[in-house]
């Protein structure tokens, strides 16, 4: 059986405006209540986690920092009302944090004094006033490991900090990274030696179909490669981040547009064969019940929405998976 989507990305803000074109104005005026729909329409398709991408964009925080000015949004704390409905839908939330750098940093960017002290501070912030909510169950360091074969060391730094003062303040709370270069791993002792030290509970892998660096053909032989390098460090479990979209135009600037969902069906189905779960980029933007009172995103996404819930109706897929 196909595992089912048990999870994806979820953003207040996409952090590159012409890929965010479907969504990002809708969004913007987005009340608690229409948050609240939003979240019960997640949970009525199967989602049972989501991944908040961050707290803060473009130097604009969406809650009340000192550290930024707040971002203009039609909800006053859009943190709350997500997690709040979480609560309610029996949802969980990764909560991400950042971008207290812009989201394209280099390395030595994200781990100089002064910005790991911001970093931390937010985080600090964020489990006082949140950490009280049962779908806050998560953490989610959003400045993506660029691999190359290996992680690069500067990116164990940045992720074992984060880490270190999560796990002090919110004992128990699972920690998720999900590093791009997928392909090119290499499964060696010195891959499994990375493994080891970086102190996260999920690597979810983009599959990088929807960025056109992989072909679906490719997939079963990088996939395979993944699950033999953490069956020998089974305390990280591997997740598949399968890319739900397409570019409307050039790669990297143009809109996210929805995939054909035959597309995304054979993602699915070759990653349920190595991933411990399959978690999407994204639903926001890529799926929209068809008669949601709190659309946003591509005029196409319902139709990737029907196509995935007739198919799952069917009885394609496994049960959700909550690892």
């Amino acid at each position: 059986m196909i595992k089912p989507i048990s999870g994806s990305w979820f953003e207040f803000q996409h952090f590159f405006d012409v890929e965010g074109k479907y969504w990002n104005a809708e969004c913007a005026r987005f009340s608690g209540a229409d948050w609240r729909i939003k979240i019960s329409e997640i949970a009525q398709i199967g989602i049972t986690q989501l991944v908040l991408m961050n707290v803060a964009c473009h130097n604009k925080a969406y809650y009340d920092t000192g550290i930024f000015p707040k971002f203009p949004l039609g909800c006053e704390d859009p943190v709350e009302a997500v997690l709040g409905a979480a609560d309610e839908f029996g949802m969980s939330f990764f909560v991400g944090l950042g971008y207290f750098t812009p989201a394209n940093s280099p390395l030595w960017m994200i781990n100089e004094p002064a910005d790991v002290k911001r970093r931390l501070q937010a985080m600090n912030e964020i489990a006082e006033r949140y950490g009280h909510h049962k779908s806050f169950t998560g953490w989610y360091w959003p400045h993506e490991a660029s691999i190359w074969s290996r992680l690069k060391e500067g990116f164990l730094q940045y992720v074992n900090t984060c880490s270190a003062e999560a796990r002090k303040l919110t004992p128990g709370k699972r920690i998720l990274i999900a590093p791009y270069g997928t392909r090119t791993v290499v499964p060696d002792d010195e891959y499994v030696r990375q493994l080891e030290q970086l102190d996260v509970d999920v690597v979810a892998y983009q599959d990088e179909v929807g960025v056109e660096k992989t072909r679906i053909e490719e997939l079963p032989a990088i996939y395979e490669k993944l699950r033999n390098v953490h069956d020998r460090v089974p305390q990280r479990k591997l997740y598949a981040d399968v890319e739900i979209f397409r570019f409307e135009g050039l790669v990297y600037r143009s809109a996210l547009i929805p995939a054909p969902f035959e597309r995304v069906r054979r993602q699915l189905e070759i990653a349920s064969d190595y991933a411990d779960a399959i978690f999407v980029y994204q639903y926001q933007g890529m799926m929209n019940k068809p008669d949601s009172l709190a659309f946003a995103g591509h005029p196409e996404s319902p139709a990737l929405y029907s196509d995935y819930t007739g198919w799952r109706q069917e009885g394609k897929t496994a049960q959700t998976c909550n690892e």
